[in-house]
């Protein structure tokens, strides 16, 4: 491959990346959104994280309970507002716990 073709790869690549994330701000940027709509799209992030992480909690371990133990406390931890680094660490040290009880 010589080095012609593969700086063609790179900017490919970067084109392919860079257009699908910069089209919506140009072609949307005069719109405005009801507020419904604006709720709704505020939200959409925390579903699709839902959605991502809820199947993986029945699924960590043959223990079903050790995940919904694990989505219980990061779940607590973030409604009580901690922040992500602290949710993560104390499920992990909550799950540490767990498995030598």
């Amino acid at each position: 491959m010589t080095e012609g073709s593969l700086l063609l790869i790179f900017v490919g690549m970067a084109a392919v990346t860079y257009l699908p994330r910069m089209l919506p701000f140009v072609i949307f940027s005069d719109l405005d959104f009801s507020p419904f709509a604006k709720k709704v799209l505020k939200n959409l992030r925390y579903a699709i994280l839902g959605g991502l992480i809820f199947p993986g909690i029945f699924m960590v371990s043959e223990d079903p309970l050790f995940g919904v133990a694990g989505g219980l406390v990061a779940f607590t931890l973030a409604y009580l507002g901690a922040d992500a680094v602290f949710v993560v660490i104390g499920t992990i040290v909550f799950m540490a716990l767990y498995t030598i009880f």
